[in-house]
């Protein structure tokens, strides 16, 4: 039986690797130099990996303003394909062990099914208690998440490759993240590894990996009913406030243990006075755009309008922007929303230039 390794490098594995990564993105320069030369990349970048020779290289950084303020770190394209080789193997071996209401970066789960079981949650029970850490990808501790790998995923190989990866982001977020000391933390604490780039295929799962004890932790310690998790947004739901309150401390306990925190302004609500949610605000049987999302489509709709009538973008271009947005919020209560949008942002004629 071929191993683990084996299977990261193999061919196949990383042939399939750069299929992925470069998927919706061929038409950027970093994807089309890897592609003109596919074969001998992939020949060359195969062979550093089996000879331990492969080494990561440095992340280009920006920022994004929508929903919020976020820095993004861009890796090389060869090391986008070792981020997808790798996670095409380990992936399978570890989402086997999450939960089945952890929705973040699944196969057959998205935001969309998170607030459809929210819902659903907000019927059968009557309280939430809804949290979400503080600087979550900012705050991952190395050393916590590789033991938590380990515990799985045995491969002394395949966790110097993970080793690699952590060590390449370390720095990435280093100036978004606030020191935390945590029981039984010494002066030496500031110095340890932690930090995952966001834009890492890799961060997004290992976020899952870090998260996976204690999704199991609040389901059968805990025993709570109806619980679910996105990232790093969760929600609690029961009959009793008294209990939620209780189980709101037992968390923040068991966030230390992972040295993370979550935002102490918690509250237990509830579920008739609405749930915010991945950009939804949800009731038992109704569930409505956040407004503020509302506004950042009309301003955007606004502007490609402009675009569209001076001949700067296509109508196709266009239609794609608005149709992409129309298939999002269908989801909610909307109808009344989409119609206000589309009477006042009209398009009244084609292209002037």
């Amino acid at each position: 039986m071929q191993d683990l390794w084996e299977k990261v490098i193999a061919w196949e594995n990383l042939w399939l690797a750069f299929r992925n990564a470069a998927r919706g993105k061929r038409g950027g320069m970093p994807a089309a130099r890897f592609e003109h030369q596919v074969a001998d990349r992939l020949v060359d970048l195969q062979g550093e990996l089996r000879s331990g020779g492969y080494r990561h290289g440095a992340y280009t950084h920006f920022y994004i303003h929508e929903p919020k303020r976020r820095k993004i770190s861009a890796a090389p394209f060869r090391d986008r394909v070792v981020h997808h080789a790798l996670c095409n193997v380990i992936e399978p071996i570890l989402d086997r062990t999450f939960i089945a209401h952890s929705y973040a970066n699944r196969k057959g789960k998205g935001s969309h099914r998170a607030v459809d079981y929210l819902q659903a949650c907000a019927q059968t029970y009557s309280c939430v208690l809804r949290m979400d850490i503080v600087q979550h990808f900012a705050s991952i501790d190395h050393g916590v998440l590789r033991a938590e790998m380990a515990k799985v995923i045995q491969d002394d190989r395949i966790l110097g490759l993970v080793d690699q990866i952590l060590a390449s982001g370390a720095s990435a977020l280093a100036d978004e993240y606030h020191m935390v000391y945590f029981p039984g933390d010494d002066l030496f604490a500031v110095n340890r590894p932690r930090g995952l780039p966001i834009g890492n295929l890799t961060s997004q799962f290992w976020s899952n990996c870090l998260m996976n004890p204690f999704d199991h932790f609040v389901v059968n310690e805990l025993g709570c009913p109806a619980y679910l998790r996105y990232v790093d947004d969760f929600a609690l739901f029961g009959n009793s406030k008294r209990q939620l309150w209780v189980w709101k401390l037992a968390i923040q306990d068991r966030l230390a243990d992972l040295r993370l925190r979550a935002h102490a302004n918690a509250q237990v609500a509830p579920v008739t006075e609405g749930i915010p949610w991945l950009g939804w605000v949800v009731w038992p049987h109704r569930r409505r755009l956040k407004a503020r999302n509302a506004v950042k489509f009309s301003r955007r709709l606004g502007r490609n309008l402009d675009l569209y009538r001076t001949g700067q973008i296509t109508f196709a271009e266009l239609d794609s922007s608005v149709q992409g947005w129309i298939n999002h919020v269908r989801y909610g209560d909307t109808w009344g929303l989409r119609k206000h949008l589309f009477q006042t942002h009209p398009i009244r004629s084609g292209p002037t230039a």
